[in-house]
């Protein structure tokens, strides 16, 4: 559990609720090997900024031989993001594309007017097993771009700029630019995503360029306000 330090409100102040517009709960749901939790669109909130859906997968623990298959499927007209926080997948599509992707690192595909692409287990881990724990997030592409010809970009984690935005507090600025630093993805509708860890008792001010903010909390407790 985080805590804040002995000068900030509590998370019981009612002043803290007027900084939040809402609070969505992901809900687990089994999918094959493993959960994933949506979190956008939901009945309340179907977008922020550009970001259309967002999927928590795991945390699970897979079993050697057991992977996280995802068979060929096509999408159009918008861009995935895929972030693995543990384990590995092997991503494939209609352009040729083969890439491992591993924790920290970032794939962007670009749908454009159509792509088919599958996710599955990496080999060698498919045969070790091991955590699995990743998000996956579509990015809505501006009409002009919409018809755009498909693309894929891998960004290992270390091209992706770390930052330290306060003391106790460590991350990656993964797409856009945010804490004096700027990722190399580029992305027609400029959405900003940032990685963030947190020592319990951290604090830090998130910035306002975006018109539209979330913060999604993958592990532990936030207090906002």
């Amino acid at each position: 559990m985080s805590t804040l330090p002995a000068n900030e409100p509590s998370c019981a102040d009612p002043a803290d609720a007027r900084a939040v517009d809402l609070v969505i709960e992901g809900r687990p749901r089994g999918v094959g090997s493993t959960t994933v939790a949506r979190l956008l669109p939901s009945p309340r909130r179907h977008t922020v900024g550009p970001f259309i859906f967002l999927d928590h997968l795991g945390p699970v623990e897979l079993a050697p031989g057991v992977g996280f298959d995802v068979r060929p499927h096509p999408h159009i007209g918008l861009s995935t993001v895929t972030y693995f926080l543990a384990g590995a997948n092997v991503h494939r599509d209609s352009l040729g594309t083969v890439q491992v992707n591993r924790p920290g690192d970032v794939n962007l595909m670009t749908a454009g007017r159509g792509v088919v692409h599958s996710e599955r287990a990496e080999p060698a881990f498919r045969t070790s097993g091991g955590a699995m724990h990743g998000v996956q997030i579509w990015l809505a592409l501006p009409d002009a771009h919409e018809d755009d010809a498909p693309s894929f970009e891998h960004h290992p984690q270390a091209t992706l700029p770390a930052i330290a935005p306060g003391p106790g507090a460590r991350g990656r600025v993964l797409i856009g630019a945010a804490f004096g630093a700027r990722s190399p993805i580029r992305h027609p509708s400029e959405p900003l995503l940032v990685d963030l860890e947190l020592d319990d008792g951290a604090a830090i001010e998130l910035p306002a360029d975006a018109a539209e903010r979330a913060v999604f909390v993958i592990s532990g407790e936030l207090c906002i306000g």
